[in-house]
């Protein structure tokens, strides 16, 4: 990853070559959990999108759709 310093109480300095070991495992981790909800969010607007076409599909009307 990119980052290679910290601010250690007011002072930046270099990262030890274990925090940067561990900075790195954890942007791998945090990148990935991203993902994830950007891909959980995506299938949850898509099956807003279908069921909302599908309650379209029986003739309701946007009043009667958010009644339901």
């Amino acid at each position: 990853m990119t980052m290679t310093t910290v601010n250690d109480n007011g002072t930046d300095r270099d990262m030890t070559a274990t925090e940067k070991k561990t900075y790195d495992a954890w942007a791998v981790i945090a990148l990935q959990e991203q993902a994830d909800l950007d891909t959980a969010q995506a299938a949850q607007a898509a099956a807003k999108k279908s069921a909302q076409k599908k309650l379209a599909a029986l003739g309701l009307t946007a009043d009667e759709i958010a009644a339901l």
